[in-house]
């Protein structure tokens, strides 16, 4: 039988670095109530949000992921040139041809880099994570760039407080790059398309549904399992775990998962991501941006582990543990 050559495999990968970008236009509680049958404090006892990002007229998705891209190729210390591939994670395109991916690529200077985009809604960065730590692991790919990034301008209904309190935009990134030692886990991962009708857009012409209900009860309930079984796989201690960063879907939930973690053995000191509070949920990428902003208020230090959790819409979840960079 004839063999095909194949790359020589790594022994690990790693997070080389961050970065985010938010649009300017703050929109806070008191501006949606306005426009609704609501109030700042309906929307913080239920949701958590503060106030959240929304793009300026003429800002594409594309705009985000570019400068957050930039961002993280420059917190990496790499160069545009030695990245070779590009990962961007989003369910909010207007269209899918051309992807973001290739565009983005182009806009930052990456030359004929592999380039597509990936959908698993609000896991999307915990799948394009995992996908580019084996890439580079079985030697696919050198140093890819992850985006996480969506902007629900376009598909929210600003006059349904079930959705519009929630939603923000925004983007996030990661260079992941080779490592003499593991310092990202296995993925724990896996989907519940039987509950596909818990999230979804009818058709372009319809705007983001949630039963938001529902979702919290899967949420609060289905999430901490998946959350320890990444660290099971990772072959660390949930007492380990320095910081947690679960999606930003909503502050209750974030909360439910703590507690159920520290139920299970996570340190009383564990650090918990609250970036919905100032930034709404922004989907695939909330869990680089909230930790981007955490790294930013000095609130992660290098070579901590923490603990990435993603959920949404699919419904799709996976989690990861990683070493901070």
């Amino acid at each position: 039988m004839t063999e095909l050559n194949l790359t020589p495999s790594r022994t690990g990968s790693r997070i080389l670095g961050f970065g985010s970008y938010q649009p300017e236009r703050r929109v806070t509680n008191d501006e949606l109530a306005q426009e609704m049958d609501t109030n700042d404090e309906w929307i913080r006892s239920r949701v958590g949000v503060i106030e959240r990002r929304l793009s300026e007229p003429g800002q594409t998705l594309v705009d985000l992921a570019v400068e957050a891209g930039k961002n993280a190729v420059t917190d990496s210390g790499l160069t545009p040139s030695e990245i070779d591939t590009v990962i961007v994670a989003t369910c909010t395109m207007e269209t899918n041809i051309p992807n973001a991916a290739a565009q983005t690529a182009h806009r930052i200077g990456i030359q004929a880099a592999a380039a597509f985009d990936l959908n698993a809604a609000c896991a999307g960065f915990s799948y394009g994570l995992g996908t580019a730590s084996d890439f580079v692991r079985v030697g696919s790919a050198k140093n890819v760039l992850v985006i996480g990034v969506d902007k629900f301008t376009n598909w929210v209904d600003y006059t349904d407080r079930s959705t519009a309190i929630i939603f923000g935009d925004g983007a996030g990134a990661a260079v992941v790059g080779p490592s003499d030692t593991p310092q990202i886990g296995p993925a724990a991962w896996g989907s519940a398309g039987d509950l596909a009708e818990m999230i979804y857009v009818k058709d372009r012409n319809s705007f983001i549904f949630q039963e938001g209900q529902s979702v919290f009860r899967w949420a609060t309930t289905k999430i901490a399992p998946i959350a320890l079984e990444a660290v099971k796989r990772a072959g660390v201690d949930i007492a380990d775990i320095d910081v947690l960063v679960p999606h930003q879907a909503n502050l209750r939930i974030i909360e439910a998962i703590g507690k159920g973690l520290r139920k299970h053995g996570a340190r009383t000191d564990l650090k918990v991501a609250t970036d919905i509070q100032y930034s709404g949920n922004t989907s695939a990428a909330s869990i680089p941006m909230a930790i981007d902003h955490m790294r930013a208020a000095g609130e992660i230090k290098s070579g901590e582990l923490a603990l990435l959790v993603g959920f949404g819409a699919g419904l799709s979840y996976g989690a990861q543990v990683v070493v901070c960079p």
